[in-house]
């Protein structure tokens, strides 16, 4: 789970420093980054559970 909290912490940094040189991307790259940290809290939760 560590792994997997790095890994969000790291796709956060990642869509700061790709927002400031190109704001023009801001809403695609918000929406990725959205997405992903989403997918990632699913995954460590245990997957979804239906």
């Amino acid at each position: 789970m560590n792994i997997l909290l790095s890994l969000a912490s790291m796709t956060s940094l990642i869509t700061g420093i790709l927002i400031l040189p190109v704001p023009r991307l801001l809403n695609y790259v918000v929406a990725t980054d959205l997405i992903v940290v989403g997918l990632i809290g699913l995954f460590a939760a245990g997957g979804p559970h239906v």
